[in-house]
């Protein structure tokens, strides 16, 4: 049997003649509203199989919408961000951690708000952006016209360099970063990322502008701090740890949210023509795998299903997506940037249309059972120690088509008989390893020359803190005393949750 190895690079002209064209004209261009939550997995939804959770406004959308079932992600957050921003693999981005430098985007990525730009949109980040902290990296110079984040990968969180957020934050009460400057807020994080948001929302209502917004809460990434009345439903139900229980409360709020974010959106005459998207997740599961995981072996910050799979569901009433449909085709994070192209006619400068590598989504949004070459997609969790990128090529990897994936170069399954990766048939299947194996090469060798933050030393405070200080005063203490330079082959001992 053989698979086509149409990799990574497909042609973004081609995605772009597969379009949707007539549908695109008969629209105006649509406001598209992306929700992103944080280590949530595919079982974290009652829709999708959850015995305990509450989520009543996301199950009431997947009747709405049309759930693409083989979405795929990439193992751990920042890389995922990366390739949602670019529409390429995040370690064409340079992007294959998310501390010590090499969670920044490359500042030669075109993004998908400078995308937008092009056909006048205003785009809005709300919450999550770890691309990034320092001033050229920070989404206010990467084509945002409205910021409200906090600061690295999560609210509190610091590591050497330039990775972190403002000194002391909390996910209640949080300083956040808000068009240049910090504010300090009143309420729990979740909460105010979909409030500003929805003001935001209203200002580009009334000026009848056209709007992205990309709402990416840190929930529900540890830690887990929140009020105690949104989890106290899941204390002592059967096999939920009280960890669990806060987690589950995180969801919760966020499908709150949610549901008052949809109503205002109906309330506003804003519903039909705003394309919503809600990709239940930036990587695979993380607290609530023990009680359920849909089936799939693994977990944020692996190569297997449940690491990178996650539901994701598209509705756009009048651009006629089909209520409470399913569509199976093996699609990914990196395809969203060439779907917002096609559907509102964005321009890519030609310097940027080779960068392009995911494949419009439109022909299936329009009919799920639309021809769908096979493809193949890369998983890589990244994260070797600095200086270590030779010896990572087969660890914590694996490259997949429709149908089968080859894990770590050396476990292969065959997921529609096994999705739940649990016989290795390697010794079966010896021609589709072959070509496995030589895609993944292809693609190993492409990305070498893109890795651009392998070695990069950092500021001696990070950039957050600096401009915390500089507004409200204080500096530094012992605990923000620069680390020591530790040798390139010495491991570090601390990671990134």
């Amino acid at each position: 049997m053989k698979f086509p190895v149409i990799a990574l690079r497909l042609s973004f002209l081609f995605s772009l003649a597969m379009g949707w064209c007539a549908l695109s004209a008969q629209t105006s261009k649509p406001n598209i509203i992306l929700v992103m939550p944080d280590d949530v997995g595919y079982g974290d939804y009652a829709c999708l199989g959850n015995p305990v959770m509450r989520t009543p406004a996301v199950d009431a959308f997947r009747q709405q919408s049309l759930l693409f079932t083989q979405f795929h992600v990439s193992p751990t957050c920042a890389p995922t961000r990366s390739a949602l921003m670019s529409g390429r693999h995040e370690f064409k981005n340079g992007v294959t951690h998310t501390i010590f430098e090499r969670e920044r985007l490359s500042l030669k990525t075109f993004t998908l708000p400078q995308m937008l730009k092009t056909v006048g949109y205003k785009s809005g980040i709300f919450g999550k952006w770890h691309l990034g902290d320092e001033a050229e990296y920070r989404p206010e110079s990467r084509g945002f016209d409205e910021v409200y984040i906090h600061g690295g990968g999560g609210i509190g969180q610091t590591y050497p360099g330039s990775c972190g957020d403002a000194p002391g934050n909390s996910n209640i009460d949080p300083a956040l970063w808000h068009n240049g400057k910090f504010v300090k807020t009143k309420g729990y994080c979740t909460d105010l990322f979909f409030d500003q948001a929805l003001r935001w929302i209203d200002e580009q209502r009334g000026k009848q502008q056209p709007f992205f917004a990309m709402v990416t809460p840190n929930a529900a990434h540890t830690p887990y701090v929140l009020p105690e009345s949104y989890y106290q439903y899941y204390l002592g139900k059967p096999g939920v740890t009280p960890d669990m229980a806060k987690f589950f409360g995180m969801v919760e709020n966020i499908d709150t949210n949610f549901g008052k974010m949809l109503a205002k959106l109906k309330e506003w005459n804003l519903e039909q023509n705003t394309l919503v998207i809600y990709l239940a997740s930036d990587n695979g599961g993380t607290a609530g795998l023990k009680l359920f995981n849909a089936g799939m072996r693994g977990s944020k910050g692996t190569p297997y299903q449940g690491g990178t799979r996650v539901p994701c569901l598209f509705r756009w009433p009048v651009g006629g997506i089909t209520a409470g449909g399913e569509c199976a085709a093996l699609s990914a994070h990196l395809d969203l940037f060439p779907t917002l192209a096609d559907l509102t006619g964005g321009k890519v400068p030609a310097e940027f249309a080779n960068q392009v590598e995911g494949r419009s989504l439109l022909p299936l949004l329009k009919d799920p059972k639309s021809a769908w070459p096979d493809r193949t997609i890369v998983h890589h969790v990244g994260r070797w120690e600095r200086g270590q990128v030779a010896g990572a090529k087969h660890r914590s990897m694996a490259i997949q088509n429709s149908r089968f994936t080859l894990v770590n170069n050396k476990e292969l399954y065959d997921l529609q008989t096994d999705p739940g990766e649990k016989t290795n048939v390697i010794a079966q299947h010896p021609e589709v390893v072959k070509q496995l194996r030589a895609a993944y090469d292809t693609w190993w060798q492409e990305v070498q020359p893109l890795l651009v933050n392998e070695n990069l030393d950092g500021p001696a405070q990070n950039p957050m803190k600096v401009l915390y200080w500089k507004q409200f005063g204080g500096g530094p203490g012992p605990a923000d005393k620069p680390a020591e330079k530790k040798p390139k082959a010495q491991k570090r001992k601390k990671q990134a949750p």
